[in-house]
């Protein structure tokens, strides 16, 4: 298993995965193009020469970024990959200077594992009114916010 950071071949790749939990609708959708302008926020896990997972750290202020387009395919489940690569993007947010990491989840029993604590979406201004607002199910949320601060650690 190797986590790395993506590169732009790995655009497709990365698609197809978030498509895929895109459509069972336990991920938001990410269009390609958007994958493309972003693919220096992502992640990807190897096994094999094979990508099985991906994640991303995009930052939104100096002190706060979001874990964003976690997604480990099913048979790679359950062996750590999502964890590791939410790791890497923690340690990357130390290296910048990020003071506090959140991400908006369907599991935060995932990340309450990993250090994460729930919290309230309100904590996160720049995150609603850069994104949120503009999402289909903006009214309907049952996304539950997650942050670790990593000055504690």
């Amino acid at each position: 298993m190797k986590i790395r950071k993506a590169k732009v071949k790995d655009a497709t790749e990365i698609f197809k995965i978030l498509q895929h939990f895109a459509l069972k609708e336990v991920l938001l959708p990410r269009s390609l193009n958007s994958i493309y302008e972003n693919i220096r926020d992502f992640f990807v896990c190897e096994i094999d020469g094979k990508i099985v997972g991906v994640g991303s750290l995009h930052v939104y202020w100096e002190d706060l970024a979001e874990i964003k387009s976690l997604a480990v395919k099913e048979e790679y489940q359950h062996l750590g990959i999502g964890r590791s690569i939410v790791q890497e993007c923690l340690n990357e947010a130390k290296e910048l200077g990020i003071k506090r990491v959140f991400a908006l989840t369907y599991v935060p029993e995932f990340f309450k594992k990993i250090g994460f604590e729930i919290t309230d979406k309100s904590n996160f201004p720049q995150k609603v009114w850069t994104e949120c607002i503009y999402c289909v199910k903006f009214n309907d949320c049952h996304e539950i916010p997650v942050s670790i601060n990593l000055e504690q650690e």
